[in-house]
């Protein structure tokens, strides 16, 4: 095969990554970074509604795993744009993140909303652009919900999760936490609260305020400083 063949292959392989997966390898000075998008809708156990933008966590799982184990790739940039979406899909990539050794970044542009606020704060570091929002609200489903005490103490239950899950990954308290997403005054027809850029960072969810450069610029600085090297 001849270079230039090469060359488009390699041009063909990353348009097909960005159309299953949302995601392309970028390199720069001897730097790799893997940027992964999460946008609309998390699909987890469930698939979405025709027409509907959706990022789906069994295509995700095994895309973390090989960044994560490739020698090749020094660090991962998400960038978040979620309405949200399945609880336990969205908790299980937060966790994977989480616990990723390779440096991590994300970047929240648009929204970070509902289950988005933990996979805002399962990187190492986290950006949001001044315009972009994050809605915390309490756990809620769609559908059949059985009314008795069972169903409301795992609601309860799946709750305290996300919230320790934010807490542990964040500067925010759980007070302060759980005093967004209880609010009945900012969503007409729910309870929680929809904040910016600057009060994500304010309340300790979010580190810093910021876009593109300053995420790719983090990257480089936990690479510099020998963050993921085994």
């Amino acid at each position: 095969m001849s270079e230039q063949e090469k060359n488009r292959d390699d041009g063909l392989s990353d348009v097909s990554d960005i159309i299953k997966t949302g995601s392309v390898v970028t390199e720069n000075g001897g730097s790799s970074i893997h940027c992964l998008s999460i946008i609309g809708q998390i699909e987890g156990h469930y698939i979405s509604q025709d027409g509907q933008k959706a990022t789906k966590y069994e295509h995700l799982i095994p895309l973390l795993v090989a960044i994560e184990e490739s020698p090749d790739i020094d660090g991962l940039l998400i960038v978040l744009n979620t309405m949200g979406g399945d609880v336990e899909a969205g908790l299980a990539l937060s966790e994977m993140i989480a616990s990723m050794s390779k440096p991590t970044v994300s970047l929240v542009l648009g929204g970070g909303h509902s289950i988005g606020v933990p996979l805002a704060t399962s990187a190492k570091k986290s950006f949001i652009v001044p315009s972009a929002t994050m809605t915390i609200h309490p756990v809620r489903i769609n559908g059949l919900v059985l009314g008795v005490p069972q169903t409301f103490r795992y609601f309860d239950e799946m709750q305290k999760r996300i919230v320790s899950f934010i807490c542990n990954h964040s500067k925010a308290t759980p007070e302060k936490i759980r005093e967004l997403m209880m609010r009945p005054d900012e969503l007409a027809t729910d309870v929680g609260t929809i904040i910016d850029g600057d009060e994500a960072v304010r309340y300790g969810i979010i580190d810093s305020v910021g876009g593109l450069s300053d995420a790719i610029a983090a990257l480089r600085e936990m690479k510099n400083n020998g963050i993921g090297k085994q």
